[in-house]
């Protein structure tokens, strides 16, 4: 796989890349940074600690996820806050660990308490779909307005926005992943895997023999960051 470009970032956290190369990353002080060609836009919440995850699938309505504070951030493309969603105050108590984006103005919720993958409208503060409860370990949550692949420590789950399940695969050893439009990109130790849209196989993808700290997928752009720097290669399967 041939390298296509590469930049250095000091950063925390890699959360997003657009198709025109914005950059949404956590900066070691958890500042949420929008990075263009241009200009850099921040918005920061100290109060709510650390940044967990964030989403910017929809940038007009990127989501911070803060799992200590059981706390979610929506802010527009200019990063104002627009909304803010404290699980801890809501009617419906709901310990959530794992938060990604849905349709309109609603998220994917993993709720802990109940081991159960909801839908959750945070306008009209309401479940709209919720999945039979899982037996293993949530590690990991990826979405967009259409499917939502949940990574548990013995299946990886792949749901409908009605909440239907529609594939479910064994995990042999995968711990994280990322995803874009028409690729889901697992990682297993130091290797990655790909399992595209129209196919139902989960193939291994030929990369460099290189540490990867984080990993991302935009069409078909793979980026790996290690050591401070965001590599960038073209997705090729092995």
């Amino acid at each position: 796989m041939q390298i296509k470009d590469s930049t250095k970032i000091k950063a925390k956290s890699i959360f997003g890349i657009d198709t025109f190369s914005t950059l949404y990353y956590a900066s070691n002080d958890n500042t949420f940074n929008k990075k263009t060609k241009d200009t850099t836009i921040t918005y920061a919440n100290f109060q709510l600690g650390e940044i967990t995850t964030a989403n910017s699938f929809n940038p007009l309505k990127i989501n911070l996820f803060y799992k200590d504070f059981n706390t979610v951030v929506i802010l527009d493309n200019r990063l104002a806050e627009v909304f803010k969603i404290d699980f801890n105050t809501l009617q419906n108590y709901k310990n959530v660990s794992f938060v990604s984006t849905g349709y309109d103005n609603t998220l994917w919720i993993f709720n802990q308490d109940l081991q159960q993958l909801e839908l959750y409208d945070y306008k009209a503060d309401k479940i709209k779909q919720k999945t039979v409860p899982v037996q293993s370990e949530v590690l990991d949550l990826k979405s967009d307005y259409n499917n939502c692949y949940m990574l548990t420590e013995k299946y990886l789950y792949i749901y409908n926005y009605f909440g239907s399940l529609i594939a479910k695969y064994p995990n042999i050893g995968y711990k994280s992943m990322a995803f874009s439009k028409a690729h889901l990109v697992l990682k297993k130790e130091n290797k990655l895997f790909l399992l595209s849209k129209n196919s139902d196989e989960i193939k291994p993808i030929k990369h460099p023999n290189l540490l990867i700290s984080q990993f991302l997928v935009t069409n078909e752009t793979l980026y790996i960051y290690h050591d401070e720097t965001l590599r960038q290669y073209q997705l090729k399967l092995q």
